[in-house]
């Protein structure tokens, strides 16, 4: 989800709903400006308004790494039960690293996520849910890009 983020902002699709529009700059992209009702990092400047307008992604990409690391101690924890149950020895971090297992379920897991993303970009081209927000509008022609 971090690498979809990123790359909306810069890749465009026709016709989805989920891009942003191919020809004009939109309301996302001006430069934010201190008011009394900005949240307190476009107030304060500086280094945390940088991070805060990064922040959406940047979370995904913690999350990212969190739920890698877990996967790992967690699949290695597992891959070195069954080995004491089969008599052999356990698995160092860098020999389960660059083990086959962990690479084949993580990438089961990356391919599941690739394709639900790969699919509502697509989908929304064509096809409508009405009273979605996600959705273009029902009667929007197929190549209208943007909500």
């Amino acid at each position: 989800m971090g690498m979809y983020v990123i790359l909306t902002v810069k890749l465009r699709q026709w016709g989805s709903s989920e891009s942003k529009d191919l020809d004009k700059k939109e309301e996302v992209d001006r430069e934010p400006e201190p008011s009394p009702t900005a949240p307190w990092p476009v107030n304060k400047g500086g280094i945390w308004l940088k991070v805060y307008k990064h922040s959406f992604s940047i979370a995904f990409f913690l999350l990212f790494i969190i739920s890698f690391w877990l996967h790992f101690i967690g699949s290695r924890n597992h891959y070195n039960l069954e080995q004491a149950a089969k008599g052999h020895p356990e698995a160092t971090a860098t020999q389960y690293l660059s083990h086959a297992k962990f690479w084949f379920e993580s990438f089961q897991n990356w391919q599941s996520e690739f394709l639900s993303v790969a699919a509502i970009v697509i989908l929304s081209i064509w096809l409508r849910q009405w009273g979605s927000p996600e959705s273009k509008p029902v009667d929007a022609p197929y190549g209208e890009t943007g909500k």
